[in-house]
């Protein structure tokens, strides 16, 4: 894997992966951004989101579990004077007619492999984390 920024205007970034995909980072007006993009720490608790979206639907299909709906709510703390994030909490919503035991395996596996959280949890940023399980309204 590979990276690429190229700094653009004021605290603008283009960052590509090279393999054609590109994201842009800014900071806040009161920072002295343009606030036209998510910070890059912001970035990074995204990153967290989709990730866990993404391991879950891959370990649901290896485990044969089907799913209507994948959510993941991230809430990052970084608390005034500390340079990052300490702590937060993770929410997955799923709706599923599968038993909620199977479906909260799932959950779990995916938290224990997915590579952004392991991430976060090597550099001791510890997360609650919460499952809501809802049945499908049909």
């Amino acid at each position: 894997m590979r990276a690429r920024s190229k700094l653009v205007e004021g605290f603008r970034s283009v960052i590509d992966d090279g393999r054609g995909h590109s994201v842009v980072t800014d900071l806040p007006k009161d920072m002295g951004g343009t606030d036209t993009a998510p910070t890059a720490l912001e970035l990074a608790v995204m990153a967290l989101a989709g990730c866990i979206t993404t391991i879950f639907a891959m370990v649901a299909k290896g485990k044969g579990l089907s799913f209507e709906d994948m959510e993941v709510i991230v809430d990052a703390e970084k608390p005034q004077g500390e340079r990052t994030i300490t702590s937060g909490k993770i929410k997955g919503i799923v709706t599923s007619s599968e038993p909620e035991k199977r479906v909260r395996k799932i959950w779990e596996d995916t938290l224990k492999v997915c590579p952004v959280g392991v991430l976060f949890k090597e550099a001791c940023v510890e997360f609650e984390t919460e499952l809501e399980v809802k049945r499908p309204d049909h």
